[in-house]
């Protein structure tokens, strides 16, 4: 447990550099999609209820432009994530109350509590480099955004 790393649950399917929602609303649905069309939930719905508790627990917008939401739910069936980035900045709650343009967000399998604090801490120190995520902002190509992590 705890040994799952950041690049061996991103897959460039889950990966859209040009989100087209405008709300948050229409982001989450398209984050939400990008994990249903890969065949990693057994319940969307429930899924997408369990991103919405968490994002009512508290802010996931970290700043500086990117958020990570996330959710830990039984509609999950294999741990992942997906990452998408908005064509124009998004209202989100954040940390330094400035709009969302990437977002990182976890699908958790209910069961892989441990898996979600090492992910979690994982995408924190990734973030925390700046050369990282200036490239995420920027790059148009999904494999790069997985190197990113490695």
């Amino acid at each position: 447990m705890g040994s799952m790393k950041i690049s061996d649950v991103m897959d460039e399917s889950r990966i859209d550099l040009k989100l087209k929602g405008k709300t948050k609303d229409e982001i989450i649905e398209e984050m939400v999609d990008l994990f249903d069309r890969s065949g990693v939930l057994c319940d969307r719905e429930q899924f997408k209820k369990d991103v919405y508790f968490r994002e009512s627990e508290g802010v996931t917008g970290m700043g500086d432009g990117l958020a990570i939401p996330h959710g830990k739910s039984k509609g999950v069936e294999k741990t992942c994530i997906a990452i998408g980035r908005s064509q124009t900045p998004i209202e989100w709650e954040s940390l330094d109350d400035k709009p969302i343009e990437v977002f990182v967000m976890m699908a958790v399998k209910d069961t892989d509590k441990s898996e979600l604090i090492s992910l979690l801490s994982q995408i924190a120190i990734a973030l925390c480099d700046e050369n990282v995520t200036k490239k995420l902002f920027v790059t148009e190509s999904p494999s790069e955004v997985i190197d990113l992590f490695k």
